[in-house]
């Protein structure tokens, strides 16, 4: 007899919307692992550097065999590893970020990472979070959110972010470069950036991480998330 999938929370949204923290804050609150796969993306175009988009087949799928990646830890605690290292910050500047965007718009590249995400859902309960999470990774997920907000909040939220590393940042580069990131995602022909019909969509515009958290968790607690807060079996 086989087993039943283990529980699956998807969290998609475009760059900037704070999936990465209420991924977190998610998994700590649920007592599961969180999957980063936009730094899975990013730690591949980092280390393949810029121009890799371009690379042919069989260069480039022979790059994406040669990284692994894996979780330890759990909770806010997570950790992904690629080749037994842990990913670090290096991977968080604009500019890894927009090679990645190009990276992911390789089939290739997005068949080999969308593979490697499914092989870590099969070893214990998550809470993912990326672009196509809820449409093309993990159709069948049991609980499927999409965040989103302007351009304008999404800039200003990373200008912070950048700041609070000792960053400098301009707000109105970071405005158009999040600009030029959603155009490439949302009109990519392969995974394109969008909710999932069945997904819960929020605009975190004018909330706060608690709010948005409060709401996410909310849905999940009245719609029998049981399983996922004591990291049991569900449905897929």
């Amino acid at each position: 007899m086989t087993s039943a999938p283990l529980p699956v929370v998807t969290l998609d949204g475009p760059a900037g919307v704070g999936k990465t923290t209420l991924a977190r804050r998610m998994a700590e609150s649920l007592g599961i692992a969180f999957l980063d796969t936009g730094a899975m993306f990013r730690c591949l175009a980092l280390r393949l550097g810029a121009g890799a988009d371009a690379w042919e087949e069989e260069r480039l799928k022979d790059a994406c065999a040669a990284h692994t990646f894996s979780l330890e830890g759990n909770g806010a605690g997570t950790r992904i590893c690629c080749n037994g290292v842990p990913v670090r910050g290096e991977i968080r500047t604009e500019e890894v970020g927009m090679l990645a965007a190009r990276l992911g718009q390789v089939p290739l590249v997005r068949a080999c990472l969308c593979a490697a995400q499914r092989r870590l859902a099969e070893q214990r309960p998550l809470v993912v979070e990326g672009r196509d999470m809820g449409t093309e990774v993990f159709p069948t997920a049991r609980f499927k959110f999409f965040l989103d907000a302007t351009p304008e909040v999404r800039a200003l939220r990373r200008l912070r972010d950048l700041e609070a590393r000792g960053q400098a940042a301009d707000l109105a580069v970071l405005t158009e470069q999040i600009r030029k990131r959603d155009a490439m995602d949302r009109n990519r022909p392969i995974a394109p950036l969008r909710a999932a019909q069945d997904a819960v969509v929020v605009d975190t515009s004018a909330l706060d991480i608690e709010g948005v958290l409060g709401a996410l968790l909310h849905v999940i607690s009245v719609h029998g998330g049981a399983a996922l807060l004591h990291g049991g079996r569900g449905d897929g």
